[in-house]
């Protein structure tokens, strides 16, 4: 069964959390505009891993689902997510665990570990090297998209955006400012992950960049990749599989 927790964050902010299964820890961060339901409880991922004999905590992220969305620029400084996650860490005591993400809690997960967090193992889902070096490209799009709703065509990246963003009942006002604290990564950072990884893509997920580039730039990774592009491959349970063999292995 699912059970739902919160915790006060050093500016204040309640942030929630879930938690399915038990045993060793994995903590897995949801994507931009989605949350913890949607990215990792709707189409069984967290139950294939849950499954394998582990303790999956799947926090909503600052500006997304139950978690505290502030609208002022303040709430939102440089690596504010990556400073969430590792004080959810604290706050549970984890001392050995797991960390993963999928799209922006990929790139979140990386900078945890790059800013000190020492999970044994790391999963970057849905990110690729672009994403993690040049975050102002995707910001600038997403800038677009929330700035423009309500004007987007039909059927356009920006209008799926803004569908997706709806469907998860997310607040615009709170997703501007966070995307001022996004904070790219470089390649020497970027070697120097030294844990075993797993960079899990869609086929035709081409949004952030090259994901095998991601693998190939970490030390000790591995590449696996599953069906479908950015949004659709997270409703494949090939995806859960994948991260849940890496983590059982």
């Amino acid at each position: 069964m699912v059970s739902e927790h919160a915790f006060t964050a050093s500016d204040g902010a309640r942030l929630v959390w879930y938690e399915l299964g038990e045993g060793r820890p994995v903590l897995l961060l949801h994507g931009l505009f989605s949350n913890a339901q949607t990215n990792w409880l709707k189409f069984g991922h967290a139950e294939e891993i849950a499954g394998r004999g582990l303790r999956v905590i799947m926090p909503d992220l600052r500006a997304h689902g139950a978690s505290a969305a502030p609208h002022d620029e303040a709430s939102y400084p440089p690596d504010i997510l990556a400073r969430d996650g590792r004080e959810l860490i604290a706050h549970l005591g984890l001392g050995d665990f797991d960390l993963g993400g999928y799209s922006l809690g990929a790139r979140t997960a990386v900078r945890m570990a790059i800013l000190g967090a020492a999970p044994r193992r790391l999963v970057i889902g849905g990110m690729g090297l672009r994403g993690l070096l040049e975050t102002g490209r995707r910001s600038g799009h997403f800038r677009h998209v929330l700035e423009g709703a309500g004007t987007h065509a039909r059927g356009s990246p920006e209008w799926l955006a803004e569908a997706f963003l709806k469907t998860t009942g997310g607040d615009p006002k709170a997703m501007l400012p966070l995307l001022g604290s996004f904070v790219d990564s470089s390649e020497a950072e970027l070697r120097a992950i030294a844990m075993p990884a797993l960079v899990v893509c869609g086929a035709d997920d081409h949004d952030n960049g090259s994901a095998r580039e991601v693998a190939e730039a970490l030390p000790h990774a591995v590449y696996a990749e599953v069906p479908g592009n950015h949004m659709s491959a997270v409703t494949r349970p090939e995806l859960g599989r994948a991260i849940a063999d890496f983590l059982a292995s």
